[in-house]
C-alpha cells in the first residue's frame, strides 16, 4: 500500500506528449517557461503544478520534462538555470559594432538606457579611433614590418647597403643624414644613415624610447669605417686631402664612426624651412601662420611622449628638428596648398637625454636670476620657454631667449596680424614665456590650444549663444559626425590617402571634452 502502483504504459504516452499540447491547465501561456524573452523585466506566469497546486495527476504521474524545483525569486530570467536553453551572448559594444551586425542585436542597444542616440555618439568616437589607426600606419609604417627590418638589420654594416647619394641629405645641429638602399624581400627600401657628430650620439636614451610619430625611429646601429665614396662636411672632408691634392695613404682606413639607420629620411630641417619661407608668409599669411600651428602641435606631441617616458629634449632648437616628407595625398586634395608648396611636413625630435631629477636646471643665466624668489615649478620649464621662443622664430620675429626673459610684466614683441592665427598665436607665446613659472601653461595645455587654434570652437560660436558644457558637448558631437562625413565623400574618389593634417585632427576630436575646451577657450579667449 505504501508503494505507489506501476505506472501505466498509455499514462506514460499521454504524460511524454503532454510538451506537445496547446496552452491547457498544465502550462499557460508559453508552452516552454524557460524560452521567455529575456528583455522583459516581468517574471513568467507561474506553472499549475507547483507544490501546493491543485492538481488530479499524482506526483509520480507527472511528466518528466517538468523541473525538479521551481524558478526562485532570486533568478531572473536574464540568468537562466542551467537546465534552460543557451545564454545569450553579452550585447555588442559601439566600437564593434558594423554595418553588418545582426538586427536583433542592434535592437537590444537600441532599448538600453543610452538609446539611439548614446549608440550614435559610441559609434562616432569608435570610428574616428580606427580611422586614426589607420592613417598612421600609412603615415609611419605598421608595427610589425618594422620590427622585421629591426630584425633583418642586425649585424648590417656599409656592406650591406647602397649609398645612393655620396653628399648628406639633411645636417642637423647634432648629426648628417645620408640616404641608403636596403634590399628586403625583393624590395629595394631607402633609409637614412645617421652620422652623429662628435659628442652628440644619445643612443642609449633614443634606443628605449617607445615608437610615436613624431620621434625619430632607430631600426639599426653599427660601428664600421667610413665609406670613402662619403663625403663629411667640415673638418672631415678637409682632412679627407693632402695639401698636395692626393689622398694620404694613412686614410686608406678612414675613420671610424657609430652609424644609425632610420626608416624616416629627412630632407630638411625646421630652420631650414623657415629661413627659406619668408617670402610665402608675406604672399601667403592664412596657409603659412596654419603650417606653423601645425608644425607646434607636432613638437608639443612629441615633448608630451617624451616626458611620459621621463627624457627630454637635448637641445629644441629648429636645427635639431627634423622634416620628412609624407606620403602625397590624391591630387584632387592637393588644391592651393600644394601650389604653394605647403605640404605638410612631418616633423622628428632626434636629440634626446634621460631625466635625472623632476626638475631641470634652468636653461640661462638669465633665467636663474629671474627666477629668484619665486616658488619652485611643479614640472620643468625649459620645454615651455623653447616652445615660446620657437613661435616668435617660425613667425621670423627676432627675438633671443635671453631677450623674452628680460622683458618685465610679460610686454613681449608683438606679432604682427596677418591671418586669423596671429593673434592665437601670440597669447599662446605671452602664456609660455610668462614670468612666474607656475603660471606658465604646461606643454599638455599648449597642445590643446594650439588643436583649438585649428579645429576651433572660435570665438565666434559664442557671439549669439552664452559659453556651456551643453553647447560645447553638442558642438563636439556635430564635428564629430560631420568629420566622419567628409573622409566618407573623400573615400569616394579613387586614390584618396588621408593626409596628416587629417590624422592630427582625427586625434583632436577622438579625444577632446567639452571641459577640455571650455578651459582652452577661457585662457585663449579671455
Amino acid at each position: 500500500d505504501l508503494l505507489p502502483p506501476p505506472l501505466p504504459k498509455k499514462q506514460l504516452q499521454q504524460a511524454e506528449s503532454l510538451p506537445e499540447q496547446g496552452p491547457s491547465q498544465h502550462c499557460q501561456g508559453d508552452p516552454s517557461p524557460w524560452t521567455g524573452n529575456i528583455l522583459n523585466s516581468t517574471p513568467p506566469p507561474p506553472l499549475q503544478h507547483e507544490e501546493g497546486a491543485p492538481s488530479s495527476i499524482p506526483p509520480w504521474d507527472r511528466p518528466s520534462w517538468r523541473p525538479k524545483k521551481p524558478l526562485t525569486k532570486s533568478q531572473s530570467l536574464g540568468e537562466p538555470v542551467a537546465w534552460s536553453s543557451p545564454q545569450k551572448s553579452p550585447s555588442p559594444s559601439p566600437a564593434e559594432l558594423t554595418f553588418g551586425t545582426a538586427d536583433r542585436e542592434l535592437g537590444q542597444l537600441l532599448e538600453s538606457p543610452a538609446g539611439g542616440c548614446g549608440l550614435f555618439l559610441g559609434c562616432h568616437a569608435a570610428a574616428l579611433a580606427r580611422l586614426s589607426a589607420r592613417i598612421q600606419e600609412e603615415l609611419v609604417g605598421q608595427e610589425e614590418q618594422q620590427q622585421l627590418l629591426e630584425a633583418e638589420l642586425v649585424g648590417k654594416t656599409w656592406a650591406a647597403l647602397s649609398i645612393l647619394e655620396p653628399e648628406p641629405c639633411c645636417e642637423s645641429g647634432d648629426a648628417w643624414y645620408f640616404r641608403v638602399g636596403f634590399t628586403f624581400e625583393q624590395t629595394q627600401l631607402v633609409f637614412a644613415a645617421k652620422v652623429p657628430k662628435l659628442g652628440c650620439s644619445n643612443l642609449g636614451v633614443q634606443s628605449s624610447l617607445g615608437a610615436h610619430c613624431n620621434i625619430q625611429r632607430l631600426i639599426g646601429r653599427f660601428t664600421d669605417h667610413l665609406p670613402r665614396e662619403l663625403v663629411l662636411p667640415g673638418s672631415h672632408g678637409e682632412q679627407s686631402r693632402s695639401p698636395s691634392g692626393e689622398e694620404p695613404a694613412h686614410l686608406a682606413t678612414r675613420p671610424v664612426l657609430q652609424v644609425l639607420i632610420s626608416p624616416e629620411v629627412p630632407y630638411q630641417t625646421l630652420a631650414g624651412f623657415v629661413k627659406g619661407s619668408h617670402s610665402l608668409h608675406r604672399t601667403s599669411p592664412g596657409h603659412y601662420e596654419r603650417l606653423a600651428c601645425l608644425l607646434l602641435l607636432q613638437v608639443c606631441m612629441g615633448l608630451e611622449h617624451l616626458r611620459r617616458q621621463n627624457v627630454g629634449l637635448g637641445d629644441l632648437c629648429p636645427e635639431n628638428l627634423l622634416l620628412v616628407q609624407c606620403p602625397c595625398p590624391a591630387q584632387s586634395q592637393q588644391g592651393k596648398e600644394a601650389s604653394l608648396g605647403l605640404t605638410l611636413p612631418r616633423l622628428l625630435i632626434s636629440s634626446f637625454f634621460k631625466v635625472q631629477d623632476k626638475r631641470r636646471p634652468c636653461s640661462t643665466s638669465q633665467e636663474q636670476d629671474w627666477t629668484k624668489g619665486l616658488p619652485a615649478p611643479p614640472s620643468p620649464v625649459a620645454d615651455e620657454l623653447h616652445v615660446g621662443m620657437l613661435i616668435y622664430r617660425i613667425l621670423h620675429v627676432d627675438i633671443s631667449l635671453e631677450n623674452a626673459l628680460g622683458f618685465r610684466n610679460n610686454r613681449l614683441p608683438e606679432i604682427p596680424s596677418l591671418s586669423i592665427y596671429s593673434m592665437g598665436l601670440q597669447r599662446l607665446a605671452v602664456l609660455l614665456l610668462h614670468r612666474d613659472p607656475c603660471k606658465r601653461v604646461s606643454i599638455e595645455q599648449a597642445r590643446c590650444i594650439l588643436q583649438v587654434l585649428l579645429w576651433g570652437p572660435r570665438q565666434e560660436l559664442f557671439a549669439r549663444s552664452k559659453k556651456t558644457l551643453t553647447l560645447l558637448r553638442s558642438w563636439v558631437e556635430v564635428k564629430r559626425a560631420l568629420l566622419l562625413l567628409k573622409f566618407a565623400e573623400n573615400s569616394a574618389g579613387a586614390g584618396a590617402n588621408p593626409s596628416l593634417e587629417e590624422w592630427l585632427c582625427c586625434q583632436y576630436f577622438q579625444k577632446v571634452t567639452e571641459h577640455t575646451i571650455y578651459q582652452v577657450t577661457q585662457a585663449l579667449y579671455t
